[in-house]
């Protein structure tokens, strides 16, 4: 299992995870409780038309949830095209459009989609999407989306550059422009993160690898307050100035 996420309805937890199947392929599956606590019992299939890994469950104000998803390199998210698998395919080019994150509706039940998972396309300050090439603000990894001010937010990871980067736009499905970074590099190769609020403030959940001097796969997790300007940007935090 990779990074999972949760989501609450109707009385009932939903624990959202990607795992490899026997063919060594990602896939998202669920699993089920009556308690945040668990114990979780998972559907005995993944999700249909789910791949790659970091799923982030999202509830919008009208009560409908939505699944981002996607992580290139081991996420495996560079072999898929219109979501069909093939182990030819690579990355983009640099000088081609960076690969996306992936959106899909959840069903009622929140066991399934209940549409085709689509391509989320992040812009540049001109209206153009990110290039692969760029690895300051392409999309790597850690899907994360808040509402703030009647917009979304999409926040992620670039990965092998190390930046928490947000995105907003005016729907779940975006497009999305870019707009900054919310986090520079931690210590430690990954960040993955969470934004949620809490008292009238916002909050930036993600780990670095500070205690353990720098192992990257032991990790502990870190929470600061996120200030936004009059106009809705985030400004940046440097995780080691106080």
């Amino acid at each position: 299992m990779w990074a999972p996420d949760a989501a609450h309805k109707d009385g009932k937890y939903y624990l959202y995870f990607p795992a490899k199947s026997y063919d060594g392929i990602f896939r998202i599956g669920v699993a089920i409780s009556d308690s945040p606590i668990g114990p979780f019992f998972p559907e005995a299939e993944a999700i249909e038309d789910s791949y790659s890994i970091d799923p982030a469950v999202f509830e919008d104000e009208d009560g409908q949830y939505y699944m981002y998803f996607g992580g290139i390199w081991g996420g495996q998210l560079q072999k898929y095209r219109n979501n069909i698998y093939s182990e030819k395919n690579e990355e983009p080019a640099n000088d081609e459009q960076a690969l996306g994150p992936i959106i899909a509706k959840l069903s009622t039940d929140m066991k399934q989609f209940a549409e085709e998972p689509k391509e989320i396309i992040i812009l540049d300050e001109n209206g153009k999407a990110i290039l692969a090439g760029d690895h300051d603000r392409r999309f790597f990894e850690a899907s994360w989306i808040h509402k703030f001010n009647n917009k979304y937010y999409f926040s992620y990871s670039t990965g092998n550059t190390h930046f928490i980067c947000y995105a907003i736009g005016d729907t779940p499905y975006g497009p999305f422009k870019y707009m900054g970074r919310i986090l520079n590099p931690v210590i430690g190769w990954t960040t993955h993160h969470s934004i949620c609020q809490y008292n009238k403030k916002w909050y930036l959940f993600y780990h670095d690898s500070s205690l353990s001097n720098g192992v990257t796969h032991l990790r502990s997790i870190k929470v600061t307050e996120i200030k936004h300007n009059e106009n809705g940007t985030i400004i940046a935090i440097d995780p080691y100035v106080s």
